[in-house]
């Protein structure tokens, strides 16, 4: 495991962030088993959310009966809309901090979120909200997820002009892929695709601390995705919204392994994608590695401060996204595996580097 220090909270911390979702509707038994594992291979920072059902249930207990909360860095969020409002709201971010702090059973969160955004609700109010739990000691640093940097910018700035703490990091979603259609739902903000090259070089700029979320493209870079396995399942009679109406059937989700995830087949699912992907799995023969390292070490390698939050479903998954952490891409390897290089051209530039950094590797050993 890597780490680096936040300067906020002035302690290393893991660059893979731990999600809790898995731990959604699992037994305790099994979550305490999925954070026992993370601790046990280097993680020590997790993500959570009020609005993830039991995960911060489960999370307070397993720290409690670890006696390690303060060895372990938790981040969680609140102010997530509901079917009647967005919930964008200073009362909605004191309820749901004070809720945080019970179910995770500490005194002190952290790094809290603001989970969506309402860029109707004056920014400035969030931000004195914010500043009052910070100064009062409930979080130990803040910052949003979903929000444009347009809009993180203006929080700041008013942070600035009323002699306030300001922001400190940001969650959007991060990964090689573009996207056609949006795969999370509303009011989720994204900084992949040429659309989006502004944000990233805004967060390039600053070098706040990104908290990237499906930078595998809900599956797309898992390397069991291809282009024919797409191309026989396209034309099954499925509409992506039914996950959302909870119309979704079971054979219908990505439980089967000769099955897409309909909603990343809908989103990701396009021949410039598949370019990327086919890049993804040349450089990772040459570098013997895998597809979903290939990817990873490309968010990793963009100059962002990126902090992947991943999921393992066991020790072997997770030992992959940590070795991730170990590959160096060239920026010509980045720009190629985004399609800003002719592919003939760019494979054969690759091949060059590869054989020259092989050949170095050996004249040192």
């Amino acid at each position: 495991m890597r780490y680096k220090k936040l300067k906020t909270l002035d302690r290393d911390v893991s660059r893979l962030i731990m999600g809790t979702m898995y731990l959604y509707n699992g037994s305790e038994e099994d979550g305490f088993r999925y954070l026992d594992m993370a601790t046990e291979m280097g993680v020590n920072i997790f993500d959570s959310a009020q609005s993830y059902g039991d995960s911060e249930v489960t999370l307070g207990k397993w720290m409690k009966a670890r006696g390690n909360r303060e060895d372990v860095v938790v981040i969680t969020k609140g102010c997530h809309p509901n079917q009647f409002r967005s919930r964008v709201h200073d009362f909605d971010l004191h309820a749901d901090l004070y809720d945080s702090q019970a179910k995770l059973q500490t005194d002190y969160i952290d790094i809290y979120l603001i989970h969506k955004d309402d860029e109707s609700y004056p920014v400035g109010k969030l931000m004195e909200a914010l500043n009052e739990h910070y100064k009062a000691g409930r979080i130990r640093s803040f910052g949003v997820s979903n929000w444009r940097h347009e809009r993180i910018q203006e929080a700041n700035d008013y942070a600035a002009a009323h002699g306030l703490h300001g922001l400190d990091f940001s969650s959007p979603n991060f990964t090689l892929a573009d996207y056609k259609a949006d795969p999370w739902g509303p009011g989720n903000v994204s900084i992949s695709g040429p659309k989006n090259a502004e944000a990233r070089e805004w967060y390039r700029k600053t070098q706040m601390p990104v908290f990237s979320f499906s930078s595998l493209a809900r599956g797309f870079f898992s390397g069991r995705i291809t282009r024919e396995l797409y191309e026989a399942q396209k034309n099954e009679d499925f509409n992506p919204m039914f996950l959302f109406m909870g119309k979704a059937t079971k054979d219908q989700l990505s439980g089967h392994t000769e099955k897409i995830d309909p909603i990343c087949a809908n989103s990701f699912c396009f021949d410039e994608n598949f370019t990327r992907l086919e890049r993804c799995a040349e450089l990772a023969e040459k570098k013997g590695c895998t597809i979903p390292q290939i990817a990873m070490a490309y968010i990793l390698n963009a100059g962002l401060d990126v902090y992947p939050i991943v999921g393992a479903a066991n020790k072997e998954e997770l030992q992959s996204s940590i070795d991730a952490l170990d590959i160096v891409l060239s920026p010509e390897e980045e720009k190629w595996l985004d399609l800003g290089w002719n592919s003939k051209v760019s494979s054969c530039l690759i091949t060059i580097i590869y054989m020259y950094w092989m050949f170095k590797k050996r004249d040192y050993s």
